[in-house]
């Protein structure tokens, strides 16, 4: 098959729009636009984070095993660049004639990016690349024929400039107060020393030491399979490996009684993988709410003072007449949003967020991350920021970077400076 560069489009679209469908449709040959027709009769694979994510959990819980994916190990003990390069390769055994790429680049490291976008380049010389995406730093190179996806129709653009996004929110009121203050009186939040973490023969973490004070904000960095989310469940209490270690935690030496419990309820979490859970008719109110309970759902009729407190967070992002919009109806960057205030909403001593960004189009990245800047600002809360992707915008004053090295990674200390 004669492959013309023309035939590989990167179509743009944002947190609003509905491109499932539109993907269907071009994976069966079914309603195709006319920019589109060369692909009739072709047989086409998709990536994305959807596939992905079924594969794991098939693996995870049904204990089907892959051996396209992965040979000797789990797709969930995966790296993202590694789950990526797996999947790839499972799609190509199936010798589609296209690919269909949904944010290719997405929670990748500088370095995967690089790897990936190589792999892409010389697979485009046989096959053709549709590549939607939502951030514009993350076309690629070899792409120049250029797609807007609005309401279901794509509109040719001859350059770039003319995908333009929001500018960063100017939300007027400050961050509500919290209804109890959590006293805190130590000097550190969070204080590891000489902490390490190995699997088996494989080391992950190596003599690693950090501390957390009130009210620091950092980012928290480093490759992919570097460690970040073995680091953060050291601290969130969500992991054993914790346990002998001198770790301590918002007043507790680990291991001296603490439950997970008493650590969670001083301690702010969101990851994307969170909003998975809240699948039920849950309003935007009640979704803020639950954070004061930290349950998934509310079973609790709240009371006038929780309804006042849920809706000056939504006023300050402007959302106040959404207050009886049921989450799963939102967009996804709106999803985010409210998932953000809902683990500050008791102003936690601290609060971590874990790659807040990923998945989202540029507009909705930055309102994230003014938002948490603004808690920051307006909050005694520590905040650890968690992501692979540069936000020029971030305010962080402080980060910390993991290193790999042959005895698994370790950390340095940056201050980070304005430009």
């Amino acid at each position: 098959m004669s492959i013309s560069p023309k035939g590989h489009k990167a179509i743009f679209y944002t947190n609003q729009s509905q491109y499932n469908d539109l993907v269907e449709d071009l994976l069966k040959g079914k309603n195709l636009a006319k920019e589109f027709n060369y692909l009739q009769g072709l047989q086409g694979a998709l990536f994305s984070k959807r596939i992905l994510d079924y594969f794991i959990e098939e693996e995870t819980i049904h204990d089907k095993k892959w051996p396209s994916l992965n040979k000797d190990q789990s797709l969930l003990s995966m790296s993202s660049g590694e789950r990526k390069k797996a999947l790839l390769n499972h799609l190509l055994q199936t010798k589609p004639e296209y690919l269909i790429l949904i944010n290719p680049l997405d929670n990748l490291d500088h370095a995967s990016q690089k790897d990936l976008i190589t792999h892409l380049k010389l697979l485009s010389k046989t096959k053709y690349i549709l590549l939607f995406i939502s951030r514009k730093a993350d076309l690629l190179p070899f792409i120049n024929s250029y797609y807007l996806l609005k309401s279901n129709t794509f509109i040719p653009l001859d350059d770039l400039s003319k995908i333009s996004f929001k500018k960063t929110p100017s939300w007027t009121n400050s961050i509500p107060e919290a209804l109890d203050t959590i006293s805190y009186n130590h000097t550190n939040l969070v204080k590891l020393n000489k902490v390490s973490v190995s699997y088996g023969s494989s080391s992950i973490l190596n003599n690693i030491n950090w501390r957390i004070r009130p009210g620091e904000f950092w980012k928290l960095s480093g490759p992919n399979g570097s460690g970040k989310t073995t680091l953060l469940s050291m601290i969130n209490g969500d992991s054993p490996k914790a346990y002998g270690q001198d770790i301590y935690l918002l007043g507790f030496q680990k291991g001296q009684g603490e439950s997970v419990w008493d650590l969670k309820k001083s301690m702010g979490y969101f990851t994307p993988a969170m909003i998975d859970r809240f699948k039920g008719y849950h309003t935007l109110e009640n979704m803020i709410i639950s954070g004061l309970f930290d349950s998934i759902g509310l079973y609790i009729k709240p009371s006038n003072v929780h309804r006042r407190l849920a809706l000056k967070w939504l006023r300050l992002l402007d959302m106040e007449d959404k207050r009886d919009t049921y989450f799963h109806k939102l967009s996804q960057g709106d999803k985010h949003l409210i998932m953000c205030i809902r683990a500050m909403i008791k102003h936690p001593p601290l609060l971590i967020l874990d790659e807040p960004t990923s998945g989202l189009d540029d507009s909705s990245a930055r309102a994230v991350v003014a938002l948490t800047n603004r808690m920051s600002e307006e909050s005694n809360t520590a905040i650890i920021f968690v992501s692979h992707r540069e936000e020029p915008l971030l305010k962080a004053k402080l980060e910390y970077v993991l290193v790999p090295t042959n005895n698994g990674s370790e950390g340095i200390v940056k201050t980070i400076t304005e430009n």
